[in-house]
């Protein structure tokens, strides 16, 4: 059952063919057979798991109608609130927080679904970081190849779903942290637009451009999710206020659905390392991809985000970095208190720059239905790497590793990131993005792609 898909194993469960114990208790002996080799998890949630199992094999055996991801073994984030564990949020000062007595809306939502929650996730702490190489939990390891990186912040949900050890994962995306580890890891994430689903029971980052999103093996695992996510949620999380109608029924049409594809040039390709632009325009043949469109303000766009990113974490953080400033992850901790430094009105100027960059997207929306570009400017880095090139300049690899995603977030746009497929290589992940409410138009790209088998998730190249 490692890796076996969402689809395959809600399919199998509900028809009675394998139990969902069984599932489980493959999917717990996996992980504790490899998960010393990835560091993915910082918590495992047998118990549970193994009653919410019983659960649905129970409810089976009644006749009673199960959900439609029954069976399926999930993890999350540990920034996700999980009924009774400590949200950790990567952090030490959090080791002894009150545990919560519910679990997160999103977690809420998978379970009704039938999905079996296993555990929790390493991140960067406090989702702040491209690199998963926490300082208190240690680093998340690439399943492809253990001596580099997995991305983060969401680090651990990507590198889980790689390597097998489960199916389905959670993570979050305030400037990058979904796409980037997908990309580096090889498998399919999703960032929707930004107030598409609800972040209630959520540990916040920065409100203005945290969303929250799934991780799969397939475009079809990754829509089956979507539509258990989804729906409205505006006592939890107020901007959750939209319904979107289910997708997975219409998955034909999705992929026959015209698209008109424009690829992001200008600041998304500058200092690409080459095999990144090789793996994007093999997706832009493949698409029939029209001309580069460039977004003048996208490197304005970026450094915005920075902004917005520094002021609001240094202000969220602002009374504990006061009490405890050494018990955080040094990388991060500078960072905040940098942030906490600046004054209101660097976040006043880069809000209302927002309004310039968001009319200059909408303007090639005109033009196209969909844009593509990079998730990451390289494959992933060794482990501990501090500094690497881009265009022969020497950079920092924790800030740059988002330089093609924080433009997109900034505007809250819906992208899928996919992997390009490169068996044998180190992955490479690409950015699906549509117009804001039109994730259809995201998914739609990338089963074309994955159908035409230009994208797609592969077995880590290392024996697992």
């Amino acid at each position: 059952m490692s890796f076996c898909s969402v689809v395959e194993i809600a399919g199998e469960v509900r028809a009675g063919r394998v139990t969902a114990r069984a599932v489980t208790e493959a999917t717990l002996s996996r992980i504790q057979r490899l998960d010393g080799d990835i560091n993915a998890f910082t918590a495992v949630t047998a118990e549970r798991a193994l009653a919410a199992a019983e659960a649905v094999d129970t409810d089976i055996a009644a006749g009673r109608a199960v959900g439609p991801l029954a069976g399926v073994p999930f993890a999350v984030k540990n920034l996700f609130d999980i009924q009774g564990l400590p949200t950790l949020a990567g952090s030490k000062i959090r080791r002894k927080a009150a545990p919560p007595s519910r679990d997160a809306t999103l977690v809420q939502r998978l379970t009704a679904a039938g999905a079996v929650l296993v555990g929790a996730l390493n991140m960067d702490e406090f989702a702040y970081g491209f690199v998963t190489e926490n300082a208190h939990d240690g680093p998340v390891r690439n399943p492809h190849d253990p001596t580099r990186i997995a991305g983060g912040s969401s680090g651990g949900s990507a590198a889980a779903v790689a390597a097998g050890l489960v199916p389905l994962t959670l993570g979050s995306d305030t400037n990058g942290s979904i796409r980037i580890p997908a990309g580096l890891c090889g498998v399919f994430g999703l960032k929707p637009t930004y107030g598409r689903l609800s972040r209630q029971g959520v540990f916040p980052f920065v409100e203005s451009l945290d969303h929250v999103g799934p991780f799969a093996r397939s475009v079809e695992d990754l829509v089956w999710t979507y539509d258990a996510l989804q729906g409205a949620d505006p006592a939890g999380d107020p901007l959750c206020v939209r319904d979107a109608e289910p997708l997975a029924d219409r998955l034909d049409t999705l992929a026959e659905h015209p698209l008109r594809v424009g690829v992001l040039g200008g600041w998304f390709q500058q200092g690409a390392f080459p095999d990144v632009l090789e793996a994007l325009a093999r997706v832009a043949d493949a698409l029939d991809a029209g001309s580069t469109v460039t977004l003048p303000h996208a490197q304005a766009a970026r450094a915005a985000a920075f902004c917005l990113t520094a002021f609001e974490g240094g202000k969220l953080h602002h009374d504990d970095l006061a009490k405890r400033a050494m018990d955080y992850d040094p990388a991060v901790r500078d960072r905040l208190l940098a942030g906490a430094l600046l004054p209101d009105g660097v976040a006043e100027a880069a809000k209302r720059f927002r309004t310039i960059f968001r009319d200059e997207v909408r303007d090639a929306f005109q033009h196209y239905d969909l844009l593509l570009a990079p998730a990451s400017v390289c494959p992933a880095p060794p482990i501990g790497q501090a500094v690497m090139e881009m265009d022969g300049v020497p950079v920092s690899v924790r800030k740059n590793l988002g330089a093609f995603t924080q433009p997109i977030s900034y505007v809250g746009l819906p992208v899928v990131a996919a992997p390009v497929n490169r068996p044998g290589q180190l992955p490479i992940g690409v950015q699906l993005i549509a117009p804001a409410w039109r994730e259809d138009l995201a998914f739609a790209a990338a089963l074309r792609l994955q159908r035409a088998s230009v994208v797609a998730a592969h077995p880590p190249t290392r024996a697992l």
